[in-house]
């Protein structure tokens, strides 16, 4: 019985791997692109002009308009990347993958317009596709290997280059496009396990992203006057090969 034991406790697969200086690989991800949206003080109150209404020209002249509500929704999107690791200590690991990300945001604006005693309420979401070049630079801190597995928990910054954030809307459109700032830097922060096959090891990690610039660009529309400040939030699940 305890040769049995200590059989099933043996590791098996790639023994030597974490004493091995460096490492590559490549990372497959699902993300979720997300804000972090302060709208500015008392903007159901704050009133705007027709001129700062400017997706449809037959609001010109109206007498106001007023945001009632302003919200952020999410959609899925996907990174690809390759991966480089440089053990630093035998459970920690600096770990460099710079990655290309695609995604898309909205953000949701219920208005009110008023002229004279007539009212119309409807709401406007405002697409903010992204394409994102990613230089994320993590330390890895992994727990005492079991058998063919262990489990980390990673922290470090991003510096990321938005490659749509300047996009233009389309000649002779009446579509005002929300655009935002390209550059960016992230505290990420995230936990995995790692499993050492016969050939390679692959991984599982789940990653928040918390943005620390203000993205908005303010170009004299209720758009994006109305925002105070816009941080960028994402969500990933992440599978590595190494």
């Amino acid at each position: 019985y305890t040769e049995a034991f200590a059989q099933r406790d043996r590791v098996q697969n790639m023994r030597n791997y974490n004493r091995q200086p460096y490492h590559f690989g490549f990372i497959l991800a699902a993300n979720q692109m997300h804000f972090t949206l302060k709208p500015i003080d008392n903007l159901p109150q704050v009133q705007w002009t027709g001129k700062q209404l400017p997706d449809d020209p037959d609001l010109i002249n109206i007498g106001y308009a007023q945001i009632l509500s302003l919200n952020t929704k999410p959609t899925p999107g996907f990174t690809i990347g390759i991966l480089g690791s440089l053990l630093l200590h035998p459970y920690i690991d600096m770990r460099f993958t710079p990655s290309l990300s695609f995604g898309e945001r909205f953000l949701t604006y219920d208005i009110l317009t008023v002229s004279g005693l007539d009212t119309n309420r409807f709401v406007v979401d405002k697409n903010i596709s992204s394409t994102l070049i990613e230089f994320p630079l993590d330390f890895k801190y992994r727990s005492k290997r079991l058998n063919n597995f262990d489990a980390y928990i990673l922290a470090g910054v991003n510096y990321t280059l938005d490659l749509a954030s300047q996009k233009k809307a389309e000649q002779n459109s009446n579509t005002t496009t929300v655009k935002i700032n390209k550059n960016d830097v992230t505290i990420d922060v995230g936990v995995g396990i790692d499993f050492y096959t016969q050939y390679f090891k692959f991984g599982v990690e789940v990653k928040m992203a918390y943005g620390l610039f203000n993205l908005i660009k303010k170009e004299d529309n209720l758009y994006t006057n109305s925002i105070e400040s816009l941080n960028s939030k994402l969500f990933q699940l992440s599978f590595t090969f190494e």
